[in-house]
């Protein structure tokens, strides 16, 4: 069915969750995987620099520090803030890398089935009504879905979705289009199920080279994500880089499919009150992706890319940091002054902002 046209809004819609990330981003109970290696960290030494302010009344009452890289078109790395070649957990920033493995393990999708399969969706019924027709369409019990229940990530939307008296369900989960992707690809190659997230499984050591092909650097270790996926480990250098990749990869590759379905569906892959969604939408040509803890990737047609992390995993601060990001790469307009507003109330008034200080 037709997706609605994204609404002009302020500002995005941030998940907020009683001041806890997304329940897609917690991690999982069980862990289904052992580190590749001893426990690593990415948080180097040397304390990163300031990416945002938070000023109320004129007072600096906070700072969110991060690391930051921007890569020019020939891929050289033009600005490094913090530590960039450390590795970090992207989390759902790895998603347009696992859509693409589930395209090289032999499932055949596009369009918007296919920016849902690397989406972090707000749960608006246009997804959840899209996750259901590919299950059917697969033959596939939403009981099969191994992502756990959860309410729709966009607070607007998450509203209504109460006061009709819905509870959390899986298919309203945010990453249950990557899961149903995963299932279908395993259901078609014969494939086990009820493993499907088992990094040893055949499709996750496809995905797992497909992240270190785009990244141009081995996986440094591999987690479990807050839907139970596994989670693959690269530096911010190597997510740019694999951004980058997407963007400038042959037409008809697996690469290229999932970034030109990204690109013309990008509600799909966020929202209708979401930053990616704008970003995609009016700036034609760019593919980004956000992922939990504060955490931004993002390509431009022309091959420079950036990726960035907020050390504490705070959401506010991306919306700040992107914009100031896309204005040293000359992006400029109306799409960027909305992604970087980040007020401060205080009494129901405007009081402050989160700014960027780089």
């Amino acid at each position: 069915m037709p997706a609605p046209q994204p609404s002009q809004q302020p500002q995005p819609s941030q998940p907020s969750y009683g001041g806890q990330s997304s329940p897609a981003d917690q991690p999982s109970p069980t862990d289904r995987s052992a580190p590749t290696s001893a426990p690593t960290s990415a948080l180097s030494p040397v304390v990163p620099p300031v990416l945002a302010e938070v000023v109320r009344s004129g007072f600096v009452e906070g700072r969110h520090r991060g690391s930051l890289v921007v890569l020019g078109a020939d891929g050289a790395v033009e600005l490094a803030l913090g530590e960039v070649t450390a590795p970090v957990f992207p989390r759902s920033a790895n998603k347009p890398m696992q859509a693409a493995g589930v395209l090289r393990a032999g499932l055949d999708l596009a369009g918007e089935r296919l920016a849902l399969a690397a989406a972090s969706h707000s749960g608006e019924p246009f997804h959840r009504d899209l996750v259901r027709k590919m299950l059917d369409d697969y033959g596939l019990d939403p009981a099969l879905l191994q992502c756990p229940p959860d309410l729709p990530l966009d607070a607007e939307e998450r509203d209504t979705y109460l006061a009709s008296g819905a509870v959390p369900d899986r298919v309203t989960m945010n990453c249950s289009g990557k899961h149903t992707a995963m299932l279908a690809v395993c259901a078609q190659r014969g494939w086990p199920l009820e493993t499907y997230l088992d990094p040893d499984h055949p499709l996750q050591r496809t995905i797992h080279r497909v992240v270190e092909d785009a990244a141009g650097e081995p996986v440094a270790s591999v987690g479990t994500d807050g839907c139970g996926a596994p989670l693959m480990a690269i530096s911010l250098v190597g997510l740019a880089r694999a951004f980058r990749s997407f963007v400038a990869a042959e037409p008809g590759s697996a690469e290229r499919r999932v970034a030109d379905a990204m690109r013309a569906h990008p509600e799909y892959v966020a929202g209708s009150r979401r930053a990616d969604t704008w970003l995609m939408r009016e700036v034609p040509g760019t593919l980004s992706k956000m992922g939990a803890e504060a955490v931004q990737a993002v390509a431009l047609p022309d091959g420079r890319a950036l990726a960035f992390k907020v050390e504490d995993g705070a959401t506010r601060a991306l919306g700040p940091v992107l914009a100031r990001a896309l204005t040293l790469l000359g992006v400029a307009g109306p799409v960027v002054d909305r992604i970087g507003r980040a007020p401060l109330l205080g009494g129901g008034r405007e009081v402050g902002e989160i700014r960027a200080a780089f």
